[in-house]
């Protein structure tokens, strides 16, 4: 079953044979970032889908499909086709069919992005299903998924990162394991043979705080203190970038009217975003509100006559979408899941991706602060001065969405006359 140069650790190993067991009805895999988990269990279920069924619909299920196809497929595929699997896929359908020892079944791709996703899986009839990134979805979606389970011999086969202790999924299945007939099997990245010292080091050396203790360590902690508490506000702040030519101009936008308003002017040199300006406005202590076309006008002098390839919306600012959109602006609305945001705003700001310049004043004042609010599961900031870090987290989510899908799909304002497109 191994190819050349691939072994498995004893973790993995019992991953690829828990099935055959008839003790357990379900598999949890949770812990570390690159620990393993993902390809030992997808390459484990197909080999149980193809060894016991014929003729039977199984659902493969990630945070959105381009996730599944990225985060299963494309590492598995290569590998059970060297297995002698034949795999056929028909992307329109969300489709792979599997040939295998005689046996034919059906693999049904899901996206579980938002409580909407639900219907999506609703009606199927599964003999088993594989949920990849299982906290990151509603749980109304993984509990229809599970509903779906009806064939005899079913089984259920999750897979994710740790989040905070009072997430869902860790309070009613994995401390609830056995309760389920589920076998938890916690991974930390000691168990994948395939990780080098090296590239473990540069995880280690990539996260701090909660995110260390969650992506690295594998545990189901609280986030606490500051959010971004590796970014020194004194220190990592940089200078404008010498005179000369950017790439391409953004704009990340924050709207309120009571509460302050929030631009940032992105410029790309060399492969890095540089926060270059901003505009912060605050009713409050200025004691007078904004129109939108008055903010729309504060926005054309912050750009300057600049050619701006999009400015990135708070998604429910609808009518300043619309002055905008008037105004000539190509416009999008911006991705506001907070938790996802914050981890790619984390990562791209570790990665030199985006930079902060020194004369972003109000944005690092805000980020000085940004805490996670103690309350509750301790995993959502604190909603004050944050105003600056939301417009940050929109961008962040914009420009991963464009480049890998990995968090966010970007969603360009369609007005009416679009539809065709």
């Amino acid at each position: 079953m191994a190819r050349k140069g691939l072994t498995f650790s004893p973790k993995q190993l019992r991953v690829l044979t828990w099935w055959m067991d008839p003790s357990w009805d379900a598999l949890i895999c949770d812990g570390a970032v690159r620990s393993g988990k993902t390809f030992s269990m997808g390459l484990a279920f197909f080999l149980w889908a193809q060894a016991r069924f014929d003729g039977r619909q199984f659902g493969l299920c990630g945070k959105t499909i381009s996730s599944v196809r990225r985060n299963l497929l494309a590492e598995l595929s290569p590998f059970l086709r060297s297995l002698g699997m034949d795999l056929r896929e028909r992307r329109g359908e969300h489709l792979v069919t599997v040939r295998f020892g005689g046996h034919e079944n059906r693999f049904l791709l899901f996206g579980g992005r938002d409580e909407s996703s639900a219907a999506l899986i609703q009606g199927s009839t599964l003999a088993g299903v594989l949920l990849d990134e299982t906290a990151l979805m509603p749980r109304s979606f993984v509990e229809q998924a599970i509903a779906r389970c009806s064939v005899p011999g079913s089984r259920l086969w999750f897979n994710c990162n740790p989040e905070g202790p009072q997430h869902w999924f860790y309070q009613e299945w994995v401390r609830k394991a056995r309760e389920h007939r589920a076998l938890r099997l916690h991974f930390t990245m000691d168990d994948n043979p395939a990780l080098s010292e090296r590239v473990r080091e540069r995880y280690r050396r990539n996260y701090s705080g909660a995110f260390y203790r969650r992506f690295v360590l594998g545990e189901w902690t609280a986030a606490q203190g500051r959010i971004y508490d590796f970014y020194d506000t004194e220190r990592d702040p940089e200078p404008l970038p010498p005179p000369g030519p950017y790439e391409a101009w953004r704009v990340s936008a924050d709207y309120g009217t009571v509460n302050p308003a929030s631009f940032g002017l992105w410029g790309l040199r060399d492969g890095i975003w540089y926060r270059t300006a901003e505009y912060y406005y605050d009713s409050r202590q200025q004691g007078a509100q904004k129109t939108d076309a008055e903010y729309a006008d504060d926005l054309e002098r912050l750009t300057a006559g600049r050619k701006i390839q999009r400015v990135i919306v708070d998604p429910s600012a609808a009518s300043f979408l619309e002055v905008l959109r008037r105004r000539g602006f190509p416009v999008a609305r911006a991705s506001n899941q907070v938790r996802d945001g914050i981890r790619v705003t984390a990562d791209l700001l570790r990665q030199r991706r985006i930079v902060l310049c020194g004369t972003c004043a109000d944005c690092l004042r805000e980020m000085a602060q940004y805490r996670w609010d103690p309350r509750g599961d301790g995993d959502a900031p604190l909603k004050r001065e944050d105003h600056a870090m939301d417009d940050l987290r929109y961008f962040a989510m914009d420009l991963a969405g464009e480049e890998t899908d990995a968090f966010a799909v970007l969603a360009v304002e369609r007005w009416k006359g679009d539809e065709g497109l």
